[in-house]
């Protein structure tokens, strides 16, 4: 009895010192994003000082994921600026943010995100058991490994690794023609091989140096065998790193070359397809027939299309072949001709090289017997350089680029890339190009660890929303491809990487016409006026330029529909006539808001410039704050006596980089270049979902 009172004893009290721990109540940095952290909910503790603009949010009470956690927290009332323990909980995305100002953080508004989050006070809720140690995402991860916390809770640590050369396992097998085969130098585990004939193993220590990507074999030597799906040959013919596809038992009948029938379409400035063929078709597939011209042209589909040609030598001859009917299908679908579509070729492998530009061939009839007669370059599949290639070298007026046309970039890929895409990719993309991706047989579940850029068809297209790629399980089902692409080329409104920083704001100038300018300074304030102006793609469809003066009083001078020619805005600039009187900068911003910009288009980005020499006769705060939240960018340039404070107000987050001082007029020329940078800068920084 004695014993089993001293045990029930010692169980209490060591449930007691149980009940006791506290929990450890892991500990967040002011920058870090929601969406960063993989844990759906958990409590965390925030620092001191995350009050402050740097660190951005966007909603209000529902805040999407890549907004400041704890700046988020501060908006919502859960902590203040002296930091503490909150509450996130993750839920799904939201098809509009309203931004909006409390606790002394302003929230940003946004059209939709993906992904959303709760935040509240950092009381657990009953039931739940939280995390002592968060898991990060990051996008350039490629290994994850598990650690143990001091409590015992096992969480992921994802960072990026490089390749290292490793004990790689070499398999040689005995076929009907010599083949060298090899694993994958990224892994130690052998890839084996099964063919009818007898296969011997052989085993080589040295470190394998690691390839810079896999590819299928696609034709073979040899017809009528068999192979196991899952057994796959490396082979390296002609000094191409090639993979080796299971050979189907067909025979292709004599004098019936395999076709595909079919034809894509393409509409975009920027974007890229992608289609992805994994697999062998039947014998009905083999056999059809090329498709027919199924369009004598369409004048509402006006592109410059480039398509990159895979040729390298992972694709093989046969394959090579399918996608040339594939180009041919589409050229009759789309009906090339100068008043609609127009389209050159660039083939790569190792290097990129035009085949033809867009101003070669203009008729169905040229340009089919154009793309039967390109030989295979073969080499890797350095889709990155053709990429830059062609943004550098393709759409130029001396290849025919029209100007007014979207140019549209569709990259056929077999496989996956030997080198990097994003770069090249982002690059192109801001120069206006619309890039569409086209994936044939995409690396499979065992093959994804031999591509260099995961994700790589997300980090190249135009947007992410699916539009711009297409997958395709096998080359002979690229066929069925023909009609969607096409149908998504000439989707002209949805090709939206047409749009850049340059051809797609409504600006409004807001001007100060008062006393204390003088009329020299006002000629002065109308150049720069010009010469910003000028630098944009001005139309009726493209920038649009409205502008207002003001003292007392505020004038319109001209509204973003007046005039659609850079000519007549300029023209229309060097004839505004200086006013002269007071400075209500305040009522001027309320002016533009009402009688400018309500009127702007809504796939326009709303930008207000306001060039100032002094400090307002009325408060500019409550006017600001309101343009602010119907979605303006404001810049504020303030010359002489302009009041700093107010220039800060005036400017849209952060304020360092939309407002600036000069002490002279004749020195406002050095803002033109900063400010077209910035106003690109945060064009290009948009979500791409």
């Amino acid at each position: 009895l004695g014993v089993f009172l001293t045990c029930t004893f010692a169980a209490k009290e060591a449930t007691k010192r149980t009940k006791k721990a506290k929990p450890y109540i892991p500990q967040i940095d002011c920058d870090v994003k929601a969406g960063k952290i993989i844990n759906p909910e958990f409590i965390a503790k925030c620092p001191p000082g995350c009050q402050d603009v740097k660190y951005r949010v966007y909603g209000t009470d529902i805040y999407a994921s890549f907004s400041s956690v704890c700046s988020a927290a501060i908006h919502s009332g859960a902590i203040d600026n002296a930091g503490g323990k909150i509450l996130v909980q993750k839920v799904a995305g939201h098809a509009g943010y309203r931004g909006s100002f409390s606790n002394g953080v302003r929230s940003l508004s946004l059209p939709r995100w993906r992904e959303s989050f709760l935040v509240s006070e950092g009381k657990p809720r009953k039931g739940v058991t939280y995390p002592s140690t968060l898991e990060f995402s990051s996008s350039k991860s490629t290994a994850i490994d598990c650690v143990t916390a001091p409590t015992g809770d096992t969480v992921r640590k994802v960072y990026q690794t490089s390749p290292v050369p490793m004990p790689t396992t070499q398999m040689a097998a005995t076929t009907p023609t010599p083949t060298t085969t090899t694993t994958d130098p990224f892994s130690t585990t052998p890839k084996p091989t099964t063919t009818p004939a007898t296969t011997k193993t052989t085993t080589d220590s040295a470190a394998a140096k690691p390839q810079p990507g896999l590819h299928r074999v696609r034709d073979t030597a040899f017809r009528g065998t068999s192979t196991s799906a899952s057994n796959r040959n490396i082979l390296r013919p002609s000094g191409g790193i090639q993979r080796q596809e299971p050979v189907a038992t067909f025979r292709r009948p004599a004098g019936s070359p395999a076709h595909l029938a079919g034809a894509a379409q393409h509409t975009s400035k920027e974007p890229l397809f992608s289609f992805v063929s994994p697999g062998f078709a039947s014998k009905e597939e083999l056999n059809l027939k090329p498709l027919g011209a199924t369009s004598q042209g369409n004048p509402s589909c006006k592109v410059d299309l480039s398509f990159l040609m895979d040729g390298s030598w992972s694709i093989g001859k046969r394959r090579f072949q399918l996608q040339k009917q594939f180009l041919i299908n589409v050229v009759h679908a789309l009906g090339i001709n100068t008043a609609g579509p127009l389209m050159g070729i660039v083939q790569y492998g190792d290097d990129p090289s035009t085949e033809f530009n867009l101003r070669t061939y203009t008729n169905p009839k040229d340009l089919r017997n154009a793309i039967e007669k390109i030989p295979q370059k073969g080499g890797l599949s350095n889709i990155g350089k053709a990429l830059s290639f062609v943004n550098k070298n393709f759409f130029s007026d001396a290849n025919g680029n029209r100007g007014g046309a979207p140019n549209v970039v569709v990259v056929m890929v077999d496989g996956w890339p030997t080198d990097r895409v994003e770069e090249a990719s982002r690059l192109a993309r801001e120069s206006g190009i619309n890039i569409f991706f086209v994936t044939i047989e995409a690396a499979a579940q065992n093959e994804k660890q031999n591509v260099i850029e995961p994700n790589f068809v997300d980090k190249a297209v135009c947007r992410t929303n699916g539009f711009y790629s297409i997958t395709v399980p096998s080359w002979f089902s690229l066929h069925k491809v023909v009609q969607p692409l096409v149908k998504r080329v000439c989707d002209i409104d949805r090709l939206v990487c047409s749009k850049t920083c340059l051809n797609s704001a409504d600006i409004g100038f807001v001007i100060d016409g008062s006393s204390s300018v003088g009329t020299g300074n006002f000629r002065t304030v109308l150049q720069f006026v010009a010469n910003i102006s000028k630098e944009f793609e001005i139309s009726d469809t493209d920038t649009r330029i409205g502008a207002i003066q003001y003292t007392y009083e505020q004038r319109l001078e001209f509204s973003f529909d007046k005039y659609s020619t850079k000519q007549d805005v300029l023209s229309a600039i060097k004839r505004i006539n200086y006013w002269s009187g007071g400075t209500s900068t305040g009522a001027a911003i309320s002016y533009a808001s009402e009688q400018l910009f309500t009127k702007s288009k809504p796939n326009k980005r709303k930008i207000m410039i306001l060039i100032t020499d002094g400090r307002s006769y009325d408060d500019v705060r409550v006017p600001a704050l309101t343009a602010h939240q119907n979605g303006v960018i404001a810049y504020s340039i303030g010359v002489a006596w302009a009041a700093q404070d107010e220039l800060e107000a005036i400017a849209t987050d952060p304020d360092k980089e939309h407002s600036f001082f000069v002490d002279e007029f004749d020195n406002l020329y050095q803002f033109v270049n900063p400010l077209i940078q910035n106003i690109c800068t945060e064009f290009n920084s948009q979500p791409r979902n």
